[in-house]
């Protein structure tokens, strides 16, 4: 049998090397890089030489019958809502998040609720003893719940604890960074480990029809570490977003094969638990006040649901060479832009103030149909002059300064009049649009300066 040659892998990316060194050539990450033993090949395997032939497997056409595979409500509707309307039999959730965000508590409080409508469920935790899961179950009040719990990180044991429960239908597995495989000689959370471990784990799920929630950890860029290609193996990735110091929590849905992608939970952090949100953008907009420069209420769409939020802005003369530039929930790139396009076709030189953008309550806005009420924020905060507080404002702008049009907008001006608002900035070639909301349109960027700056 031939030697096994060491390889080099980065834990960042997976990128394999040759020999060390001290920074990833694919990642740009400093001591990532780490030695590991590749696993031999199975004998008589695909490898050369092997003497098991393949067989040929059973084809069908397009038209087949297929039936649709109830799912699991558990109860939480914001928990739903992120996967889609329930968990799909035989699927492999993936959910990260920051340490202590809440992944573990979210998790714990809906295998809870499954339990309790006599789904056979499973929580196998390779961080915490069964004693401290226990302690946050009965701080949750959910210690009564027949919930099967183990603590556990071995791969071999964890899938025959699956196999031996009679007619298991959710398993949680906390984390799989915790777990490995006795066959492979690195350690756990590598990538290798990652790799393999969530590759039977997704293997069974598959083989048996139960629902295997695997909790991932996040690097300090926001990814799941280990591979990227984890989340291709997956069905469905959940990310847990929120700041540690503040009590919302957003699940959202980035990849889902049996829902749309983009839906989120809202969710607030008490002493009971998470406790889901119905209303997201009341909560929001709770604490708003109507007199203040420099803020703007934004009707975004968050999957399917019209959230709206208030997207804050303070520009300030800047004694540096270099002015500062921070953004929070935005994307910094996209507030360079509307700043040159706000320089370039309305003259106003904010390339020379400090510029502070945050949007509320702990939200990340992706969308570009938010520019518009970033350049409102913005031209508000220059000239001091508030907006009215019950105005919404959307709107797409191009380099030209153009005002596009964003879709859902119905919906988003629905959502603004449930909540009070009876006014809204937006773009002017928008049709079939009816609302009772008074609608002002621009056309240009030029056209929304002169309604703020001149605004008595």
């Amino acid at each position: 049998m031939a030697k096994l040659t060491k390889q080099f892998v980065c834990q960042s990316c997976g990128t394999v090397y040759g020999k060390w060194a001290g920074q990833c050539d694919a990642c740009g990450e400093w001591n990532s890089i780490v030695e590991e033993v590749p696993q031999a090949p199975t004998p008589g395997g695909l490898a050369k030489g092997g003497t098991h032939k393949g067989r040929a497997i059973h084809l069908t056409d397009l038209q087949g019958e297929s039936t649709e595979l109830p799912r699991y409500i558990s109860g939480i509707g914001e928990f739903d809502r992120a996967t889609g309307g329930g968990l799909v039999p035989g699927s492999a959730v993936l959910v990260g998040g920051d340490p202590g965000i809440g992944k573990s508590t979210i998790l714990l409080q809906a295998v809870s609720k499954l339990a309790a409508k006599k789904v056979p469920t499973l929580y196998i935790s390779g961080e915490e003893a069964t004693a401290q899961v226990q302690m946050r179950a009965r701080r949750l009040g959910l210690e009564t719940s027949p919930v099967h719990l183990g603590a556990e990180t071995n791969l071999r044991d964890i899938l025959a604890t699956l196999e031996a429960i009679p007619n298991l239908a959710v398993a949680v597995i906390d984390s799989i960074q915790t777990v490995y495989a006795d066959s492979l000689e690195s350690a756990p959370g590598t990538v290798a480990q990652v790799r393999a471990c969530s590759q039977e784990l997704i293997r069974f799920a598959k083989r048996s029809g139960v629902v295997v929630i695997i909790v991932g950890h996040v690097t300090k860029d926001g990814q799941i570490a280990g591979p990227r290609v984890l989340e291709h193996m997956v069905d469905t990735v959940l990310y847990f977003e929120g700041e540690r110091g503040h009590q919302f929590r957003i699940l959202r849905a980035v990849k889902n094969r049996f829902g749309g992608t983009d839906e989120i939970g809202v969710f607030e952090m008490t002493d009971l638990g998470l406790q889901e949100v119905p209303n997201p953008s009341a909560m929001f907009l709770g604490s708003r006040k109507s007199d203040v420069s420099g803020a703007a209420v934004f009707a975004g769409m968050e999957g399917t649901r019209p959230v709206l939020m208030e997207i804050q802005a303070l520009v300030a003369p800047s004694m540096l060479g270099t002015p500062r530039r921070a953004v929070v929930g935005w994307d910094s790139g996209r507030l360079a832009m509307i700043m040159a396009v706000l320089d370039a076709r309305c003259g106003l030189g904010l390339g020379g103030h400090d510029v502070y953008l945050n949007v509320a309550g702990g939200l990340k806005v992706t969308e570009p149909a938010a520019d518009l009420a970033v350049a409102a924020a913005l031209l508000s905060s220059l000239s001091g002059k508030p907006l009215s507080s019950d105005t919404v404002v959307f709107g797409e702008i191009s380099l030209s300064g153009e005002i596009r049009a964003v879709t859902h907008a119905a919906q988003r001006l629905k959502e603004a009049e449930k909540l009070g608002f009876s006014r809204a900035i937006l773009p002017a070639n928008l049709k079939g649009v009816t609302s009772d909301v008074d609608r002002s349109t621009v056309e240009h960027i030029q056209d929304l300066a002169d309604r703020i700056m001149t605004k008595d």
